[in-house]
Formats: C-alpha cells, structure tokens, sequence
C-alpha cells in the first residue's frame, strides 16, 4: 500500500515537471519580470489619489483602469478643487484655473502645459508642490473605516441595551474582545481607578488598526497602516494623551528619579544624565509605537507582493504552483498578524497611559521606613 502510494506521488511529481516547461515562452526576460515585480510592490506600499480596483493590458497594449477618481483638493494661491480623473492614473496634465499640475510618484507637482518636470542629481523632481490635502485612497478607506465602527457599534449598543444588557448578533462575537481590552488590558495596566476615562480611546484604536490591517489584506490593495503618516498621527495622540494625563508622580519620576533619600548636592551629577534620558524615554515610546506597527504591516505587504510576484517571474507549473502556496500561507499568518498589531498597540499605550496616572502612597512609604 505504502508502495503504491510513493509511485503515484513520484508519478505525480513528474507530472508536473513535464508541465513545468509547457506553455507559451515568455515575451519578456525574468530580468525585466523582476523589474516588473519590483515597481508593482513599491507602487503597492504608495498612496494614490485614485481607487484603482485592478488594471488590464489589452492586445495593443494599452493599460485599462477600474476603479473610481477621488477628489483632489489643493492649496495655490487658493483653493483647487477638482477629480482626480483629470490626471488619468498620471498620464495627462490637469488644468485648474490657469494652472498646471502633473501626478508623479503619487505626488502632485506644479509644472507647464506639457508637463516639464526639473530634476536634481539624484534624479528627485524639484518642480514646486502645492499644499495637498486631498481625499486619497488611504483617507477614503479610514474615512470609511470610521463610518463602520460608528454604524456597528451603535448597533451594537442599541441592541445591547434593547435586548437587557445581553449580547446578540454580532456582539456575541465583538462582546468577548471589548471585554477583554477593558479586564485584560485596562484595568492591570492603568489600574481600577482610572482605567475607565481611557477605555473609549483604547477601543477605538484596538478596532480602527484591526480593519484597516483586515482591508490591507484583501483585494483592494490598501495599505494604510504601511502609510507612516499614520502610525505618526496615532503616536503623536498616544504621546499628548500620555502627557497630559500625567500626575504629579508621573513628572517627579522623570526629573526627579532618585527620590528624597539623596541631597541635591550629592546627586546633581547623576541628574545631569538621568533627566536627560528620562526626557528623551518620553519621545521614544510613541517612536517605537508607530515604527513597530509601521515596519511589521510594511514588511507584509513587501514579502506577499513579492511571493505573488514570483508566480510572474518564473512562468512554470513548479515555480508559479510552490509561489502561491507559500503567498497563501504567509496571507493566514497575515491575518494573525494584523490581529496582534492592533493588540500591541493598544496594550502599549494602556501602559503608557498607566505609567502617567500611576500613584504612589508617599505616607505609607514613609511609615515603612521609620518601622525599620
């Protein structure tokens, strides 16, 4: 039985290998596939002012989008407003008022009616940028993502207070996570005291990184939490809250770490190097809060691009058939991945928040020490 089992396994094996060199010959070299592959990843991990859903080369080899244009939205001497279509996914220059502007690189420049573009040595555009604030992929999808948790969970709270405080429908499956972060995360990390005033921020950052990690991993090919701005923009909220929640032993600790035990005289020296890294400590927290969950989902979308890409380079049975099992592989863990980044990050500014509101018995600590 083990025998006939190990022939149709070989047999299957070169099976395989004879269709492995089966098939149209490639048009192009596997060096100018990679290249290929390589600006399909790095334009994966940029912004666009677009919602491209796919494109397709047709017989004369003409490229066809589908998606959606989204508004751009510009600061030059005024107010400009206008579609992102006028672009044409970065092919044409776009006339506003008098004005030209030309997309490169998913950043938009000012430039003629034949879209001259000026470059350094390091072949970097050095035509004038107008102040961008427009509508991107990245801001539709969190706008988006916000508009979701609010629809969800104040469905979620209205059947929950509808239904006497029991969980229905979906809560069942959202109730156990809200609980967790409040029992689990909150309360040992901040403490039973002040835990609560901090729960709102918690929850929403826990979710809000979660889907836009989940939408980062279907075909829609967002990658927002890749974006640095963002991981950025929720450090920076982590760090104010941090700061201004601080108490009075939260700001002792930092400039004054040695406590009342020494003179001023006799500890100066070490302060002039402890302060210092304490102060410094205070901004690389959020720093390696929004460099950890930046680099990990940044990481994830290069190794699956490029694992997807792979299937392209090679062109065979063997190589094309072993790249989308392992890209399906690292996709599930992927999953995992965009669960337990949001955990991170959410159990990390608990505990920031926790060293800030933290309190310390001082009487007590003083009794104790005139006992011995």
């Amino acid at each position: 039985m083990q025998r006939k089992t190990l022939i149709r396994l070989l047999s299957a094996l070169v099976l395989l290998v004879c269709f492995a060199s089966c098939g149209e010959k490639p048009t192009t070299t596997r060096e100018e596939r990679k290249e290929e592959v390589k600006e399909y990843v790095q334009h994966h991990l940029l912004d666009s002012h677009d919602f491209s859903l796919f494109s397709k080369t047709d017989a004369s080899g003409e490229v066809h989008h589908y998606g959606f244009p989204l508004p751009v939205i510009l600061w030059d001497g005024g107010l400009k407003v206008f579609s992102s279509s006028k672009f044409h996914h970065g092919e044409t220059v776009a006339e506003v008022d008098g004005n030209y502007y030309k997309l490169e690189h998913a950043k938009i420049y000012k430039t003629d009616a034949a879209g001259t573009m000026t470059y350094d040595e390091d072949n970097h555009p050095t035509n004038e940028k107008p102040l961008d604030i427009s509508i991107t992929k990245g801001v539709f999808m969190m706008l988006l993502t916000c508009i979701l948790m609010f629809l969800l969970f104040r469905s979620l709270a209205k059947s929950y207070a509808k239904n006497g405080g029991i969980a229905k429908g979906t809560g069942r499956f959202f109730e156990p996570i809200i609980l967790y972060i409040r029992d689990d995360i909150a309360r040992p990390n901040i403490g039973e005291k002040d835990y609560k005033r901090f729960m709102p921020y918690l929850l929403t950052v826990f979710f809000f990184i979660w889907f836009l990690n989940i939408f980062g991993l279907t075909p829609l090919g967002v990658n927002v939490t890749g974006n640095i701005a963002v991981t950025t923009a929720l450090a920076v909220i982590v760090f104010f809250i941090t700061t201004f929640s601080g108490k009075k032993d939260y700001w002792k600790h930092i400039f004054d770490p040695l406590g009342d035990g020494m003179p001023w005289f006799g500890k100066i020296f070490i302060y002039i190097i402890l302060v210092p890294i304490e102060i410094l400590g205070m901004f690389i927290k959020p720093f390696a809060l929004l460099i950890r969950l930046y680099a990990n989902m940044t990481a994830g979308h290069v190794v699956l691009g490029s694992l997807i890409g792979l299937i392209f380079i090679f062109q065979n049975w063997v190589g094309g058939t072993l790249s989308f099992g392992l890209a399906f592989a690292i996709s599930l863990i992927e999953v995992l991945v965009a669960l337990l980044q949001a955990y991170i990050f959410t159990m990390l500014a608990a505990l920031y928040f926790g060293f800030a509101v933290e309190e310390h018995d001082h009487g007590h600590d003083h009794e104790t020490e005139v006992a011995h």
